[in-house]
C-alpha cells in the first residue's frame, strides 16, 4: 500500500472499483471494495489524491476522505468520458478518472460544504414542486376546456377560473367537478410549500454575509442569492468577472476555425438554476426601468430600444454576473453609478 500515490474511484451505490497507481505512473491496484469498507481502506493508506467523478454522492465521499488528509479531486463527467477505451466497465471507468485527473489543463469541481448543498436541496425542491404545481394547472386547464370552460395562462388567472367554476354548474357533471376539485387542492398545497420554501431560502440567504451583500445588486434576490451560494466556486478560482461570466454560461458560443471568428447563442454552461435566475432577474430589471423618466438615454435603455428585450436581459445579467464576482472575490457592496 504504500508505494500508491494516486487513487481513482468509480462510485456506485454498493460496489466501489479502485484504480491505484504508484510514483511511476503505473498500475498498481485494481480492487473491488463494498461501500462499508471504502472508509477503512482509505484510513490505512497515507494521504494521496483521490480523484472521483463529480456525480451524486461525489460531494459527500470528497469531505469524508478530506477528512482523513487525502486531496480530493472531482472531475466533470464530460471531461472524463474520452478517456474511455473501447468497452466500458468499472474498471475502464475507474482507469478513466485516473487518466483525466492527471491532465494538466484539467479543471476540477470544488467539494461542496454541508450549507451548499442543504441551499441546493431547498433550492431543487423549489423547482420540482414549482414543475408540480404548473403541471397540475395546464392538467386543470385542459380538463376544463372539453366542458368550454376557458381560462388563461399563468398562476394568476387560476384564482378567476376557480371562482367561475360555480358558474358552470350545468355544464360540468357533478363527478368531474369532485375530480378538478383535487386538481385544486394540490394546487393550494404545492402553492403553500413553494411559499414556505421560498421563505425559509430568504431567511438562509439573508442570514450569510456574502448573500447580503449579493442582494443589494438589482435583479438578485434571495433564490438568486442562495443559488449563488450553493453551486458557485470560489470566487478566487476565476482570473476575472468575465470569467465568472463565462462559467454562468451568458457569453457567446464560438465556433471558429482558420483564424475566422464565429459567435452564436450563449454557452448554456455552468449552473442552470444560477443563469435562469440571472435572466429572470435581469428581465424584472427591465420592466422596472421602462417606467422610470430618462430610461432611454440609459445604456439598458439604448440596447433594449437597439436589440431585443430578451437579448438586453441577458446582456444585463452578463453584467450583474460580473458585478457578482467583484462582490465575493473583493468584498463590498454594490454602488449604483452616478447620474452623469
Amino acid at each position: 500500500m504504500e508505494q500508491i500515490r494516486m487513487v481513482a474511484i468509480d462510485l456506485a451505490k454498493n460496489f466501489f472499483q479502485i484504480h491505484g497507481v504508484d510514483a511511476a505512473g503505473q498500475t498498481c491496484l485494481q480492487q473491488r471494495l463494498r461501500r462499508s469498507a471504502v472508509l477503512s481502506f482509505f484510513a490505512g493508506l497515507s494521504p494521496l489524491t483521490v480523484g472521483m467523478e463529480a456525480c451524486p454522492g461525489a460531494h459527500y465521499w470528497g469531505r469524508l476522505l478530506a477528512d482523513l488528509g487525502h486531496d480530493v479531486r472531482l472531475v466533470p463527467p464530460h471531461y472524463v468520458k474520452p478517456f474511455v477505451q473501447r468497452q466500458k466497465n468499472d474498471a475502464v471507468d475507474a482507469a478513466a478518472i485516473y487518466e483525466a485527473m492527471i491532465r494538466p489543463t484539467m479543471r476540477f469541481v470544488p467539494v461542496k460544504t454541508h450549507d451548499q448543498q442543504a441551499n441546493q436541496v431547498a433550492l431543487r425542491t423549489r423547482e420540482v414542486l414549482v414543475r408540480q404545481r404548473t403541471m397540475s394547472i395546464n392538467a386543470l386547464r385542459g380538463h376544463l376546456a372539453e366542458f368550454g370552460v376557458i381560462a388563461g395562462v399563468g398562476v394568476r388567472s387560476l384564482r378567476s377560473l376557480i371562482e367561475r367554476l360555480d358558474d358552470f354548474a350545468e355544464s360540468i357533471p357533478e363527478f368531474v367537478r369532485s375530480v378538478v376539485q383535487m386538481l385544486i387542492d394540490q394546487i393550494a398545497d404545492c402553492t403553500r410549500r413553494i411559499d414556505e420554501l421560498t421563505a425559509m431560502i430568504g431567511k438562509r440567504s439573508a442570514a450569510d454575509a456574502v448573500g447580503r451583500r449579493l442582494m443589494t445588486i438589482p435583479g438578485i434576490g434571495p433564490l438568486t442569492a442562495a443559488a449563488i451560494l450553493a453551486a458557485a466556486p470560489d470566487a478566487t478560482r476565476f482570473n476575472g468577472g468575465r470569467h465568472f461570466a463565462a462559467w454562468t454560461g451568458l457569453v457567446p458560443k464560438q465556433h471558429s476555425t482558420g483564424g475566422r471568428s464565429q459567435l452564436g447563442r450563449i454557452t448554456k454552461m455552468g449552473d442552470r438554476t444560477i443563469r435562469r435566475l440571472l435572466i429572470s432577474g435581469a428581465l424584472t430589471v427591465i420592466a422596472q426601468a421602462r417606467k422610470r423618466p430618462g430610461f432611454a438615454q440609459t445604456w439598458l435603455g439604448r440596447l433594449v430600444l437597439q436589440r431585443p428585450t430578451l437579448v438586453a436581459a441577458v446582456a444585463l445579467a452578463n453584467k450583474n454576473a460580473r458585478i457578482v464576482w467583484a462582490l465575493m472575490a473583493k468584498g463590498g457592496v454594490y454602488r449604483p453609478a452616478a447620474a452623469a
